[in-house]
């Protein structure tokens, strides 16, 4: 186990990205469990899906920031791949610690809208590599993905495993920006630490995400496409555990140390934050069908098999996802654990209660 040597207590912590799906929870559980914490959250809230659900999150953020009154939560609606806002925010709130999860997301919206990818994975991240540069930043964290490992053949994915050959342009960026923290960290000595993600899911989610696609397909009676002909597995993380390891890696800085060259030996780390069992996708659909009848988002007669449909692999999609956390759980003593139908009866619950019931 690490010892933790960044006090979350007291600090100005820097969300990029805070109106989405992980830096809203995280912000969130920040202001819920620390003290006098600074809490600058940037988004730019594009309309890559259904705009509400990110205000409906902000707005949340807003009702706890209100009722901690020793805590300090301001929002900044722009781009990080804006230079001159990020530059305003680290000259003006000097954050210690940096939470980047602004990011163009989704494989299959890369294959069509690459240009996103390109301003917001790339120069979106440069810029706030640039920033920690001309700042004294405690400590840089950063949200990588499962699509790094791309077709690994060898599983569970091993953050020692070579990820030279992705399969989409959104793995590109994503390893692309492990490339440059690790270049930015052996230059200027910035501690970071990079996190792959892998397929998280949750209430109030991201619509683009299989599950959430699927519920709306069933609600609206249209017939739903598996793919790989539900052969595909994926190792389905719970938001809430995605943001538990977040927080405990925030609180460890990797050492910083100079070698024999006098250079900084990187002060740079990678970890898999996944739920470590990775589940049929058929099986997740048919708990998903259960919850959401049970949530009387679909009718108890509710007729699931002639609304699916076992179709082929997509183009820059893997037929696996597996993590192994063994170094998450040595390190920090944390292994992603909720339950799936736990999970999904949290989503189902949810989404009752934003789109209504039957």
């Amino acid at each position: 186990m690490l010892e933790y040597n960044i006090q979350l207590e007291g600090k100005t912590i820097l969300v990029t990205g805070a109106a989405g799906f992980i830096g809203s929870n995280l912000v969130k559980r920040l202001l819920k469990e620390y003290d006098n914490v600074n809490i600058i959250g940037i988004d730019n809230i594009t309309d890559y899906y259904d705009i509400r659900i990110k205000h409906q999150r902000l707005e949340e953020i807003k009702a706890l920031a209100e009722n901690r009154k020793d805590c300090r939560w301001l929002f900044v609606k722009e781009s990080i791949a804006d230079p001159e806002a990020i530059n305003k925010i680290f000259a003006k709130h000097a954050p210690s610690v940096v939470v980047n999860l602004a990011a163009q997301a989704g494989v299959r919206y890369s294959i069509t809208n690459p240009d996103a990818y390109i301003e917001s994975n790339l120069i979106g991240f440069y810029n706030i590599l640039e920033a920690c540069r001309h700042h004294n930043v405690e400590h840089l964290v950063y949200a990588s993905s499962s699509s790094v490992y791309g077709s690994n053949k060898k599983t569970p994915y091993s953050t020692e495993d070579k990820v030279d050959n992705p399969v989409s342009l959104y793995a590109a960026t994503k390893k692309s920006n492990e490339l440059m923290a690790h270049a930015y960290s052996k230059l200027y000595n910035i501690p970071s630490t990079g996190l792959r993600f892998f397929t998280v899911y949750g209430p109030a989610g991201r619509p683009d995400m299989a599950y959430f696609g699927f519920t709306n397909k069933l609600r609206e009676g249209k017939t739903i496409q598996i793919f790989n002909y539900g052969h595909c597995k994926r190792d389905f993380t719970f938001v809430d555990d995605i943001v538990e390891g977040v927080i405990r890696v925030m609180q460890h800085a990797p050492e910083r140390q100079n070698g024999q060259d006098g250079l900084p030996i990187p002060p740079y780390k990678i970890y898999n934050i996944g739920n470590n069992s990775p589940e049929n996708l058929l099986d997740f659909v048919t708990i998903l069908q259960e919850e959401l009848i049970r949530a009387k988002v679909l009718p108890q007669d509710y007729d699931f098999d002639s609304h699916k449909e076992l179709v082929p692999m997509q183009p820059g999609d893997v037929p696996v996802t597996y993590a192994d956390t063994t170094p998450l759980e040595q390190d920090f003593g944390f292994k992603p654990s909720t339950p799936l139908r736990k999970g999904l009866r949290a989503f189902a619950e949810w989404y009752a209660q934003f789109y209504g019931t039957v």
